[in-house]
């Protein structure tokens, strides 16, 4: 059909007709692979039946959430002045997303490190902004002495 197919000029002896095939990733407009999500879901026993749509939507997902983390452990690794994202930079961004770390908070990552905690007993107290930490008080006019 008209809308699976692209016409492109192909060569060789299994060409269809000058018809290439449309992966269902661009289709669907995804970088992900949706053909090997189907794969793998059909592949796991995880049910008798897989959808048409199952495949595309799961992959979808997880392009936004690997999005997520590496634009958040980029500008991480780059306030780190380094341009190369560690596994340290990927723990330090799920951890710093609440969103992130209520579904991640319980992964481990390898070579990821620990978590920064800071006692606040060791943090600089909050001082309060100029004048109104300053209580204005009378002070009586120096009496002059003789």
């Amino acid at each position: 059909s008209p809308a699976q197919t692209r016409s492109v000029e192909k060569s060789g002896c299994f060409s269809r007709g000058g018809l290439a095939k449309i992966t269902r990733s661009s289709r669907a407009g995804l970088l992900f692979s949706v053909s090997r999500i189907d794969r793998l879901l059909r592949k796991g026993q995880f049910a008798d039946r897989v959808g048409a749509g199952a495949p595309v939507y799961m992959a979808a997902v997880l392009q936004y959430l690997t999005h997520e983390i590496v634009d958040i452990a980029g500008e991480v690794a780059a306030r780190s002045k380094k341009r190369r994202i560690s596994p340290r930079h990927l723990q330090l961004a799920i951890h710093s997303d609440s969103e992130l770390k209520k579904l991640l908070g319980g992964v481990t990552i390898s070579q990821g490190g620990v978590l920064p905690l800071n006692q606040p007993v060791v943090l600089p107290s909050k001082k309060r902004n100029g004048r109104r930490a300053i209580k204005r008080r009378i002070v009586p006019a120096p009496v002059p002495v003789k």
